[in-house]
C-alpha cells in the first residue's frame, strides 16, 4: 500500500530537494567559472567538444581549492606605479636623511656641489624619460625634484642665510619656486604634476609677506583676496584639469579666508567711516566674483553670483549698520539683500543671475531667522502659566510670557516679519507682473503663468476645468503641485507650477504677518485683555483665510494650509495666556470653540473640516475643565464632568453618521473620556463611576452598525473593569456573591443567542458573562492563602476549560484554560522558589540553553505544530 504523506510534509521534502538543487548548481557554476579562468591564460577558446564544467582540471592547471575562483594578477601598469611610488618614497626619505643628518659632516663645496648635482640631475631625468616613453618614471621623478628643491630652500636659509627672518624667506622661496616649477611644468607638458604644484606654492607668498611685515587686518585681507583673484584666473585659464582644480580649491579657500576678514572688520568697525575700508575690500571680491562667473562653466557661475551678492551685501549694509543701534543692524542688511533683486533686470548672464538672487533669498532667510526667538517666546511663553493657573491678570504681554529676552534689543523683529510679509504679499497680489520680471531669469516653471496660459481644464493646466471651480481643499489634492513626477503642474519636468508658487509665497506673507502683528504686541507691551483679545480675533482671520482657501487653481493650498497651521498655534497661545485669569479663560476658549465649530461648518468636506471640528471638541474639554475648578471640585471629582463633550461627540457622531468627520470627532472624545480616567485614578469609587459612564458612552456609540464590533467589546470591558474596581474600592473578599448573579443571567442569555444564531461567536455569546466572575475571583486568588477559593476556581477553570474543547468553543476554551494555567501557577510558586533555591546557580542558564537548542533544532515542527494550534483555534466559534 502506497504511503501519500499529509501536503505539509510534501511541501517540506519539495522544499528541501530545491534548495539541495540550488546549491548543487551553484557549485557547479563557481567550478566552471575557475575552469574557464585556468584556461584563459594559454587556450584562447575551449577546444571542440571540451566541457568546462568537468570535474577534472586540464593539465598545467594550477591547483584551486573546490569552490574559490582565483584572483587576477594585478596590471603591469598598477605594478610598475606601485614600485615606482615605492621608490620616489624612499629616495625622499634618503634625501631628508642627508640634509638633516649628513649635512654638517661636508665642507660648503661639498654641500653645494651634492645639492646641485642631486637637484639638477633630478629635474633633467624626466626629460629624458618622457623622449623614451616611460611617463610614470618621469612622473616619479618630478616628485622627487619637487621634494628636494624644498631641501635646497631649508637648507639655503639654515646655512647661507640664517638671520633672515623665516616669514619673510619663505614668501620669496615659495614665490621663486612657484614660478621656477610654472616654467618647468610648462616646458616638460606632458607632466602633471609641476603645474599643480606650482599652484599650492603660489598660494602662500603673499599672505607670508603680510605677516612678516606685521601689516594689519585690511592688508592681510587684501592679500588673501589678491591670491584667490589669482586663482579665479588660472581655474579659468589655466592648462590641464588639475591645475583647474587645484586653482578651484585655493581660490576657494583663499577667497572665503579674504570674506571673513573683511566681515569681521566690517562687523567690528566703530563709525560708518570705519567700515568704509573693509566695505571696499568686500565690493573688490564682490566684483571679482562678478567677473568669474561671467565666464566661469554653469554651476560655477551659479556659486561666484551667490558670493558676490553676499560680499555686496555685507559691504554696503555694512556702512549704515555701523551708525544704527544693535536691535536695528539687521534691517540695514535685509534692505540691502532685497535690493539683490534688481538683478533680474540686469544684463548678467543667467546662471549668475540666479547666484544673486540665491544670496538675496540667503539674506532675507537669515533676518527671518534672527527674528524667530522673541517670536517663539511670543508663542511658547505662555506654557510658564500652566504652574500657576489663575494666578492673576498680568500687567502687561511681556509679563504673562515669562521670557527673560533683551526685547529692547529686538525692536526690529516684527519690522523685518512686516517688511517681508509686504514684500511676498504685493507679489502675490501682482503675481503676472513677477513672473514677466522673471521670465528671462526663470525656466518653464514661470513662463506657463502668463495671460496667455492654456485655458481651465486644458491638459497640462492646474486649473480645474469645472465651471466655478472646485473646493480650495478637494482631498488635499493640491498638493499634486509638488509631486515631482515628470510633467507635474505647469512647469513640466517636475518642477513646482507656477500655481504652486504663487501660493507658497502667499503662505509666507500670510505666516509673516500674523508673526509680526504677536511681535509688535510683545514690544509694545500691550496690555494683557488687549493682546489676548489681538491674538483671538487673529485666529478669526486666519480661520477665514484657510476656509476660503487660495483661490480655486489646483497646487495653491499653500496659503490655506498655513493659515490652518498658523491658527491652530495661535489658538494654543492664546488658550495659555488667558489662563492668568478665570473670566479671561471662559471668554478666550469659548470664543475659540465657537470660531473652530463654525469654520467645521462653513468649510469643505476633507481634512481641515475635520481639523477644525477637532479642534472645537477640543476647546470644549477644557472648558468643562475650567468649570469643574470654578465649582472647587477636587480633580477626581471633576472626573464626570468632564465627560459631558464626549456624550456630545457620541451624539455627533450619531448625527454625522458616515461623514468623514465623524471618526476624528469621535476619537477626539475618547481622548477627552481618558482624561477624565486619568484624573480619576486616585479614587477608586469615582474611578468605577467614570469607567461605568464610559461603558455608557460606548454601549450608545455601539448601536450604530459601524461601529459595533469595536464599542461593543469596549463597553462589556469597561462595565467589567468599573465593576472590579467598585468590588475593590468596596474591600469586597467575596466577589463571587456580586458577580455570579451577573454571570449566570448572562450565560443564559449567551445560550439563547446561540440556539437562535449557531455562527455567532463564543466571544460574543459567553464572554462578558464568564470575564465577570473568572478574573475577579482570579485576582483575589492570587493574594489569597487559603487553599479553597484556588481549589474551586480551579475546578471551575478545568470544567469550562473541557466543556470548549468538546463544544468547540474558543471563549470557554481560552478564559477557562488561561484561568487555570494561572491558579496552578500560583499553587506551584512556592514549591518553584523552594526548588530554585536549591539548584546549583549553573543549572537554570544551562537548561534555559538546552531548552533553546532543542527548540531551534526542532523549530520548523514546532513551526508547523503553532500553525496547526492557530488554525485549529480559528476554526472555533
Amino acid at each position: 500500500m502506497e504511503h501519500v504523506p499529509p501536503p505539509a510534509e510534501e511541501l517540506a521534502r519539495l522544499d528541501r530537494e530545491l534548495a539541495e538543487l540550488d546549491a548543487r548548481r551553484a557549485q557547479l557554476l563557481t567550478r566552471r567559472a575557475w575552469l574557464l579562468a585556468a584556461l584563459r591564460p594559454t587556450v584562447p577558446t575551449a577546444a571542440p567538444g571540451w566541457n568546462p564544467s568537468g570535474w577534472g582540471a586540464p593539465p598545467g592547471a594550477p591547483a584551486q581549492p573546490w569552490g574559490q575562483v582565483p584572483k587576477r594578477p594585478s596590471a603591469p601598469r598598477g605594478a610598475q606605479n606601485v614600485l615606482l611610488t615605492l621608490g620616489g618614497l624612499l629616495l625622499t626619505v634618503a634625501a631628508i636623511a642627508f640634509t638633516l643628518v649628513s649635512w654638517g659632516s661636508m665642507g660648503i663645496g661639498g654641500r653645494s656641489a651634492v645639492l646641485a648635482a642631486v637637484t639638477l640631475g633630478a629635474l633633467a631625468a624626466p626629460a629624458v624619460l618622457l623622449r623614451r616613453g616611460l611617463a610614470a618614471t618621469a612622473e616619479a621623478l618630478a616628485a622627487l625634484a619637487l621634494v628636494l628643491t624644498l631641501l635646497d630652500v631649508y637648507a639655503v636659509h639654515a646655512v647661507a642665510a640664517p638671520d633672515t627672518d623665516g616669514l619673510g624667506f619663505t614668501a620669496l622661496a615659495s614665490a621663486v619656486l612657484a614660478a621656477l616649477w610654472t616654467a618647468y611644468g610648462l616646458a616638460l607638458g606632458k607632466l602633471r604634476l609641476p603645474l599643480p604644484a606650482a599652484v599650492v606654492l603660489a598660494q602662500w607668498p603673499l599672505l607670508f609677506w603680510a605677516w612678516a611685515v606685521g601689516a594689519p587686518a585690511p592688508v592681510v585681507g587684501w592679500a588673501l583676496l589678491a591670491t584667490a583673484v589669482l586663482d579665479g584666473a588660472i581655474a579659468l585659464w589655466g592648462k590641464g584639469a588639475g591645475v583647474r582644480v587645484t586653482a578651484c580649491v585655493g581660490g576657494a579657500v583663499m577667497g572665503f579666508s579674504a570674506l571673513m576678514v573683511g566681515l569681521a572688520l566690517s562687523l567690528t568697525a566703530p563709525g560708518p567711516l570705519g567700515a568704509v575700508a573693509p566695505g571696499v575690500l568686500l565690493l573688490t571680491a564682490s566684483a571679482a566674483a562678478v567677473a568669474g562667473a561671467w565666464r566661469a562653466p554653469k554651476g560655477f557661475a551659479r556659486t561666484g553670483g551667490a558670493v558676490a551678492g553676499l560680499a555686496a551685501v555685507a559691504a554696503v549694509g555694512g556702512v549704515p549698520a555701523a551708525e544704527l543701534p544693535a536691535g536695528w543692524r539687521v534691517l540695514a542688511y535685509l534692505l540691502c539683500g532685497l535690493a539683490l533683486t534688481a538683478v533680474v533686470r540686469s544684463r548678467l548672464p543667467g546662471h549668475a543671475a540666479r547666484g544673486v538672487l540665491a544670496a538675496s533669498g540667503a539674506v532675507v532667510a537669515g533676518a527671518l531667522v534672527w527674528a524667530l526667538p522673541p517670536l517663539a517666546a511670543v508663542l511658547l511663553g505662555p506654557v510658564t502659566v500652566l504652574s500657576d493657573v489663575w494666578a492673576g491678570t498680568p500687567d502687561g504681554f511681556r509679563s504673562a510670557l515669562g521670557s527673560t529676552l533683551p526685547w529692547s534689543e529686538l525692536a526690529a523683529a516684527p519690522v523685518v516679519l512686516a517688511l517681508v510679509a509686504g514684500l511676498l504679499g504685493a507679489a502675490y497680489r501682482w503675481w503676472p507682473s513677477v513672473v514677466r520680471l522673471a521670465a528671462p531669469l526663470a525656466g518653464p516653471t514661470t513662463a506657463d503663468a502668463g495671460p496667455a496660459a492654456p485655458a481651465a481644464g486644458a491638459p497640462g493646466t492646474d486649473a480645474p476645468g469645472a465651471a466655478g471651480g472646485a473646493a480650495p481643499w478637494p482631498g488635499w489634492s493640491g498638493w499634486s503641485g509638488w509631486s515631482g513626477r515628470p510633467g507635474a503642474g505647469a512647469g513640466g519636468r517636475g518642477r513646482p507650477s507656477a500655481a504652486t508658487l504663487r501660493g507658497v509665497v502667499g503662505a509666507g506673507a500670510v505666516a509673516l504677518g500674523w508673526g509680526a502683528l504677536l511681535l509688535a504686541g510683545a514690544l509694545l507691551d500691550v496690555p494683557h485683555a488687549l493682546a489676548l483679545a489681538g491674538e483671538t480675533a487673529l485666529v478669526g482671520v486666519l480661520l477665514t483665510l484657510a476656509v476660503r482657501g487660495g483661490g480655486a487653481e489646483r497646487g495653491a493650498t499653500a496659503m490655506p494650509v498655513t493659515a490652518l497651521v498658523a491658527s491652530v498655534a495661535g489658538a494654543v497661545s492664546a488658550g495659555l495666556l488667558s489662563l492668568a485669569s478665570e473670566g479671561a479663560s471662559y471668554a478666550v476658549f469659548g470664543a475659540l470653540a465657537a470660531l473652530f465649530a463654525g469654520a467645521a461648518l462653513r468649510a469643505g468636506a476633507g481634512v481641515p473640516r475635520a481639523v477644525f471640528a477637532v479642534a472645537a471638541v477640543v476647546w470644549g474639554t477644557v472648558i468643562t475643565g475650567l468649570a469643574g475648578r470654578s465649582l472647587g471640585l477636587a480633580p477626581h471629582e471633576a472626573a464626570p464632568l468632564m465627560l459631558l463633550v464626549p456624550a456630545l461627540t457620541v451624539l455627533l457622531g450619531a448625527r454625522l453618521r458616515r461623514n468623514p468627520v465623524a471618526l476624528p470627532v469621535e476619537l477626539t472624545g475618547v481622548l477627552g473620556a481618558l482624561v477624565a480616567v486619568g484624573l480619576a485614578v486616585y479614587d477608586a469609587p469615582f474611578l468605577a463611576l467614570v469607567l461605568a459612564l464610559c461603558g455608557v458612552l460606548a454601549a450608545g456609540t455601539a448601536v450604530r452598525p459601524e461601529r459595533r464590533p469595536v464599542a461593543g467589546y469596549l463597553a462589556a470591558a469597561l462595565f467589567v473593569l468599573a465593576t472590579w474596581v467598585r468590588l475593590a474600592a468596596s474591600e469586597v473578599s467575596f466577589p463571587e456573591a456580586y458577580t455570579l448573579p451577573v454571570t449566570v443571567p448572562a450565560l443564559l442569555v449567551g445560550a439563547a443567542r446561540r440556539r437562535r444564531d449557531p455562527e455567532a461567536s463564543s466571544w460574543t455569546a459567553y464572554g462578558p458573562g464568564l470575564a465577570a466572575t473568572l478574573l475577579p475571583s482570579l485576582a483575589v486568588a492570587w493574594t489569597d492563602p487559603d487553599w479553597l477559593r484556588p481549589l474551586l476556581l480551579g475546578t471551575a477553570a478545568l470544567v469550562i476549560t473541557l466543556l470548549g474543547a468538546r463544544h468547540r468553543l474558543q471563549a470557554l476554551l481560552l478564559l477557562g484554560g488561561t484561568v487555570l494555567a494561572l491558579v496552578g501557577l500560583h499553587e506551584l510558586a512556592p514549591y518553584v522558589v523552594q526548588v530554585a533555591g536549591a539548584l546549583p546557580r549553573w543549572l537554570p542558564p544551562a537548561l534555559a540553553g538546552l531548552l533553546l537548542l532543542v527548540v531551534g533544532a526542532t523549530y520548523e515542527q514546532r513551526l508547523r505544530d503553532a500553525r496547526r494550534l492557530k488554525d485549529a483555534l480559528g476554526r472555533m466559534r
